[in-house]
């Protein structure tokens, strides 16, 4: 049975979040690692846009985007875990159909907008392994700055036209989302507006927002593998490709995850491992991101080395005073 889409006030007020029911007889050590995941993304994320700021040698474009990216994670991570953790703790979790979308507009604003600062970020690796002498000419301040802009500005555009779309369907239940978060497909079940034209439309934006930065980010890693190949000495090879390696390695986990989940069939798929895999790019990426950006990079641990000495320096005095 369908409804003409719009014409209708919805009848769904409450939305239930059930969470993970299947984990309640290891629920608290599900609990506390969930927390203990959570605070580490917390403190990685903020630890790497304060070296930024504190750091000289941390003034480039390729650590102004990874600056960035912590942004993105730290707006997801916030946005999700709570949540799952209040879930987790009482069972099932009540939230109201507008608090639902909110959650939904932050989490589309932050994954679509890593989608297209990933695509940056490899643009930028391309320019310095394969037009070097061009790379300070156009990454300069100014194009990253408005490339930050530009990206915040299409990923709440693409938001909104979500939540336009939802907005413009008639729900009239069930009012149980199976799931840990109000995602898109989850919203759709609790529909009983004909969403065959929604999901057309969704699927032309994530082309845009979505596919498009995957194709760019291959693109370029074809023409970054093609020079790098080209390089005669073993260790120029190395060296040029430890600069792009950590991008490649976060490009991986974060499109693996979700061309896994958002990509293939739904229908079939189990919801537990639907789930998981949900877990991997709002839970444990933005935990590892941080992680493989620094320990790969040795510009990050000179940083990370002098704040520390000049934190123990500032101890030292106030204690000898």
């Amino acid at each position: 049975m369908s409804f003409p889409q719009g014409t209708l006030p919805n009848n769904i007020t409450t939305i239930v979040l059930l969470g993970f029911p299947d984990v309640h007889s290891f629920n608290f050590l599900f609990f506390s690692l969930l927390i203990i995941l959570y605070f580490g993304t917390i403190f990685g994320n903020l630890l790497i846009m304060s070296l930024y700021l504190m750091s000289k040698n941390l003034q480039s474009p390729m650590y102004f985007f990874i600056t960035q990216l912590s942004l993105y994670d730290l707006l997801v991570t916030t946005d999700v875990v709570p949540t799952l953790l209040h879930n987790q703790f009482s069972s099932r979790l009540f939230i109201s159909f507008g608090g639902c979308i909110i959650q939904f507009f932050f989490f589309v604003i932050s994954e679509s907008s890593e989608c297209l600062l990933l695509s940056v970020m490899s643009y930028d690796r391309y320019l310095a392994i394969c037009n070097p002498l061009r790379y300070n000419s156009i990454m300069n301040y100014k194009f990253c700055v408005t490339s930050v802009d530009i990206i915040w500005l299409v990923g709440f555009i693409v938001t909104l036209c979500y939540v336009f779309l939802i907005n413009n369907l008639y729900f009239c239940g069930p009012h149980v989302i199976d799931h840990f978060f109000c995602d898109f497909e989850p919203i759709m079940q609790l529909s009983c507006s004909d969403t065959s034209i929604i999901h057309i439309h969704i699927l032309i934006l994530s082309f845009f927002f979505a596919m498009l930065p995957f194709i760019i980010i291959v693109m370029s890693y074809t023409y970054i593998v093609s020079t790098i190949l080209k390089i005669q000495s073993n260790t120029g090879r190395h060296k040029a490709f430890s600069t792009c390696s950590s991008h490649l390695v976060v490009v991986s986990l974060f499109y693996g995850t979700i061309l896994i989940v958002y990509m293939f069939p739904t229908k079939g798929q189990s919801l537990l491992l639907s789930k998981v895999l949900s877990l991997m790019y709002t839970v444990v990426t933005p935990l590892l991101n941080p992680i493989i950006y620094t320990l790969r990079n040795k510009d990050f641990k000179e940083a990370l080395q002098k704040v520390k000495y000049v934190i123990k320096e500032s101890i030292h005095n106030v204690f000898s005073v």
